[in-house]
């Protein structure tokens, strides 16, 4: 099952330069773990339920938990990681999807 790196931006400066150099090279660090970007932070974030209070959200897809945390635990994310948590502020969540067909009904517990 695919597994998820959710981020709710509380606080971003990507025109800091390290901020900057960490976006230069976070791909390159996914590539090998077939990490992809679903929602990176620049789009509109519209509150429609509860509360939010941050600026942007990223969602970034892996094959599965395995390779998420392989990536995270990675030597060359380790190296840029500093870069961002100097100068950003997010809360971060590693979350497992679901299979194909999945029913939300599943859920119920059975009745006797």
């Amino acid at each position: 099952m695919p597994a998820y790196a959710v981020a709710r931006v509380r606080t971003a400066n990507v025109t800091h330069p390290e901020v900057a150099e960490y976006l230069r090279r976070i791909q390159s660090t996914l590539d090998p773990y077939a990490g992809r970007f679903l929602v990176h932070g620049g789009g509109k974030v519209e509150q429609v339920e509860g509360n939010w209070d941050g600026v942007g959200v990223i969602i970034v897809e892996f094959p599965d938990r395995s390779a998420l945390k392989a990536w995270y635990e990675s030597p060359a994310y380790r190296e840029i990681l500093p870069l961002r948590t100097r100068n950003t502020e997010m809360d971060i969540i590693i979350a497992d999807g679901v299979p194909p067909n999945y029913d939300p009904a599943s859920l119920i517990p059975k009745q006797p």
